[in-house]
């Protein structure tokens, strides 16, 4: 896991957080909003065909490489390293991420396919985040395009974004380095195993989604480092998009 908080990205974040706080004062009368929209103030974070991975300028973010397009099936579990996981083999049915704030936890299976498609994915632990900083974060998210969020009661960290192979945790939702987050990975064609797939998953309950499951995964569970061909269990690779 390689961790891009060098001297350059600290002096670049402190800068665009200082103009971010500019421009959200002045909201009122420009009536722009920071919501991950490439403004002025944070389009060094918009990938480029120079610039591919932006994020590698955000202190704090973790990157780490996965292996793409790996199915498990609906009834089985990856034993993913960290919660809330940032990639590997994940159910075939993706959770609905066009923006959409899941008002309960969803099986991460669900949600690391979503990221495959090049979402972003705010989780945050309900006991340690206000009310205030949810509807901050949920505002970021609501009628976004391949943007989701939901709880995961008892995560370490108050708040975490993810995108495929992508990890950052912010203490509050005031941080500006969240809006370069999303700016620099929601649907970066760079970073994203499958750019172009639909966030739209029709058959996906967005009411009443598969729930998070916050027990240990048990021995039968799928190695989230398997390349596909050496866990029990692990069906064959999916070829394509799975769309």
């Amino acid at each position: 896991m390689r961790n891009s908080d060098t001297t350059t990205g600290a002096r670049r974040a402190a800068t665009a957080g200082i103009a971010v706080a500019a421009l959200l004062a002045a909201g009122c009368a420009t009536g722009d909003k920071l919501d991950g929209t490439a403004v002025a103030s944070t389009d060094a974070f918009v990938p480029s065909a120079d610039n591919q991975d932006p994020s590698r300028e955000i202190p704090g973010v973790e990157i780490t490489e996965f292996p793409p397009g790996l199915h498990v099936t609906s009834t089985q579990r990856v034993a993913y390293p960290v919660i809330p996981p940032l990639g590997g083999p994940h159910d075939s049915r993706w959770a609905a991420c066009d923006g959409v704030v899941y008002a309960t936890g969803v099986r991460t299976e669900n949600v690391v396919h979503s990221m495959e498609h090049g979402a972003v994915w705010i989780a945050y632990n309900p006991d340690k985040v206000s009310a205030e900083d949810r509807a901050a974060l949920a505002a970021r998210v609501t009628g976004k395009p391949y943007t989701l969020m939901s709880p995961i009661p008892g995560m370490a960290h108050p708040i975490s974004l993810q995108s495929w192979g992508h990890q950052l945790k912010p203490d509050s939702a005031a941080d500006p380095r969240i809006d370069q987050f999303i700016l620099a990975l929601r649907e970066n064609p760079y970073t994203t195993p499958e750019p172009g797939a639909t966030c739209s998953s029709p058959l996906f309950d967005r009411t009443n989604p598969p729930p998070f499951d916050p027990t240990a995964p048990g021995p039968d569970a799928v190695d989230p480092n398997s390349d596909g061909s050496t866990a029990p269990g692990l069906p064959t690779p999916s070829p394509g998009s799975g769309r």
